[in-house]
């Protein structure tokens, strides 16, 4: 069986990793002891993960589902209540209010904003590449504004915790703060670069398109959303299994900068908060294959 490939989230005050068998999210109580949340994955979400491009999409509303239950466990430890739990209606809604606004903001939005330059950009091709710099613009100026919001440096900085947690695992070194510390707080399986990845085949996927009517490419840019996420999926998949390639890196090296704007270095309370996360992880993973 090859090595399962280990990840997660930061949340309030925590870190979420999600391992073959379990989510785990381990969370710093205002008392400061760590509480956790552990939850057994259900079959399909192992079976699914042997499927390439199905797979992605999976991956994705996954991540989104187990990433809002983790950041609202984490909340309710942060207010002293980490039993209050939000119904599965009210999940589902707030995802898809989520997924609705990403769309809106990184797929309708640099649409609407090229539109305006159409009249003196008469070529397709050039068109779609006005588009993609402006999502590329909105992506900076987006991941820029929130990281400057003070509640949500922390969380960075948790991320950041995560990264070097999930590093250090990979690298065969021992799961204590003292050995990970030296770890990177980016990895090429992060969140963020798969933002970039979108927005780079963004331009791929939608360049055929360039020369439909204002209203069929407006329709294409929400249908080839799914398109778009499993490429951008199996893309990031490929290249974290031959990071150390040096071709590869230099590929990745975009992704692993610009993850400067959605990490900050981790202080040790919060590495023991993510090695936590990753121990408890392995343990029912190891426990459930015996």
């Amino acid at each position: 069986m090859s090595r399962y490939h280990y990840g997660g989230q930061a949340l309030l005050e925590g870190v979420m990793i999600r391992g073959r068998t379990h989510m785990v999210a381990a969370v710093r109580a205002p008392s400061g002891e760590i509480v956790y949340h552990e939850e057994l994955l259900p079959p399909s979400a192992r079976s699914l993960a042997r499927w390439p491009f199905l797979r992605g999409l999976y991956s994705l509303w996954d991540t989104l589902w187990l990433g809002m239950r983790a950041l609202t466990f984490s909340a309710n430890v942060a207010v002293g209540d980490p039993q209050v739990q939000i119904g599965t209606g009210g999940m589902v809604g707030v995802l898809v209010l989520a997924l609705a606004f990403g769309v809106g903001l990184f797929f309708v939005l640099p649409l609407l904003l090229s539109r305006l330059v159409e009249p003196v950009i008469l070529a397709p091709w050039a068109r779609t590449l006005l588009e993609g710099l402006i999502r590329l613009g909105i992506l900076l100026l987006y991941l820029a504004i929130i990281g400057q919001l003070p509640d949500l440096r922390r969380v960075f900085a948790y991320h950041g915790a995560e990264h070097k947690a999930v590093n250090a695992y990979e690298a065969g070194a021992p799961l204590d703060v003292e050995a990970i510390r030296p770890f990177s707080t980016a990895h090429a399986r992060c969140g963020t670069a798969f933002l970039l990845l979108v927005v780079v085949l963004c331009v791929l996927v939608f360049a055929p398109f360039g020369a439909l009517p204002f209203g069929l490419r407006l329709v294409s840019r929400v249908l080839l959303v799914p398109v778009v996420a499993a490429l951008a999926y199996e893309t990031m998949r490929l290249g974290a299994t031959y990071a150390e390639q040096p071709f590869v890196r230099a590929l990745l090296a975009p992704a692993l900068f610009l993850q400067r704007l959605t990490t900050r270095p981790p202080d040790d309370g919060m590495l023991e908060v993510a090695l936590s996360a990753l121990r408890r992880a392995l343990e029912l993973d190891a426990a459930e294959r015996t």
